[in-house]
């Protein structure tokens, strides 16, 4: 069952007259062909993020977007770069479009605060995902969906000290991107063992192995590693072979190959913050700003995580990630 048949089921079941149900069966089968579930205007949504190329979890977060789109008769447009001052650009485009929702990524805040404003200014409502959550409010967005990267580095200090860890890396693979500060800054907060941050460049994964295999090589009592990204989890598990460490490997993030690791027993545990619920929800809070001035949060984050996935919890979700879902 798809997302958008589920969403317009949820009115069918909450219906009260035989007329009110068929009229809801009758929107969820226009949702399931992909024809909007809603009689409302065309109006266009802009989602721009601080994703580089061939990130696995944007497109989640766009499949998402995309199937929240079509239920409520959205235009979907998309950008994305990984450089803050690129990623404003991007954003001044879609203003310049004229569109009539934006939905952005904060991770390089200081890049898109002014851009934001701009939006603002033309009477653009601006939601946030993902990044930026302590920035969000403060720049103006109706609001933030995403997790709490402190919590979330939290919870995995937590089960690392479950784990019975010692020693761990913390692996940012992009530097200058707040949130990933604040998740390794959590992780060290609640770990009881020692924690190292280790930076590396993510666009280049052939250096991410090197430079994650040196460093277990030279300090072979690393017992853990974390890596803030799905993409990266693979990478950290051959560095560590080809290091002949022992270092258990953790993620931030899901995707097929992370879901596959949890089952083989390559991965000990994955931190999910559901970038499918992300998109998804981001499109549909616009489409119920613009169409009855909702909002969502009462002024806080809408929370989509941190959830601990471990090995138990890999074959359902194995399921889920082929169809890009998580």
């Amino acid at each position: 069952m798809s997302a958008a048949l589920a969403a317009v089921l949820g009115v069918t079941l909450a219906g009260c007259s035989s007329t009110g149900g068929k009229r809801a069966e009758e929107r969820a089968a226009q949702a399931a062909q992909g024809h909007a579930a809603v009689n409302t205007p065309r109006w266009t949504f802009a989602m721009v993020t601080h994703s580089g190329d061939g990130d696995t979890f944007w497109d989640i977060v766009q499949s998402g977007a995309k199937q929240a789109a079509v239920k409520d008769n959205i235009k979907f447009l998309y950008a994305h770069d990984v450089e803050g001052n690129k990623q404003a650009q991007d954003v001044q485009a879609m203003i310049d479009q004229k569109v009539d929702g934006l939905i952005v990524t904060l991770a390089k805040p200081d890049a898109m605060k002014d851009v934001v404003a701009r939006a603002r200014q033309a009477g653009i409502p601006v939601v946030t995902v993902n990044s930026g959550s302590e920035e969000s409010k403060k720049f103006g967005a109706l609001t933030h969906i995403g997790q709490d990267e402190t919590i979330a580095g939290e919870a995995v200090g937590d089960e690392l000290n479950q784990r019975g860890k010692k020693k761990a890396v913390c692996v940012l693979h992009e530097q200058g991107n707040v949130g990933h500060e604040q998740r390794c800054a959590g992780v060290k907060k609640t770990f009881k063992g020692e924690l190292e941050n280790l930076y590396v460049e993510g666009t280049n994964m052939p250096g991410v192995l090197s430079t994650i295999q040196a460093k277990l090589q030279s300090e072979q009592d690393i017992d853990a590693v974390v890596t803030l990204g799905a993409p990266f989890a693979p990478t950290a598990v051959k560095a560590a072979e080809q290091a002949g460490s022992k270092a258990e490997i953790d993620t931030f993030d899901l995707n097929a190959k992370v879901a596959q690791g949890l089952k083989d027993g390559s991965l000990g545990f994955a931190v999910d913050q559901q970038p499918y619920l992300q998109g998804y929800e981001a499109v549909d809070l616009l489409w119920l700003y613009k169409y009855n001035a909702d909002v969502l949060g009462g002024g806080r984050p809408v929370l989509t995580g941190p959830q601990i996935i471990t090995k138990d919890d890999a074959g359902p979700l194995a399921e889920y990630t082929k169809r890009g879902t998580r």
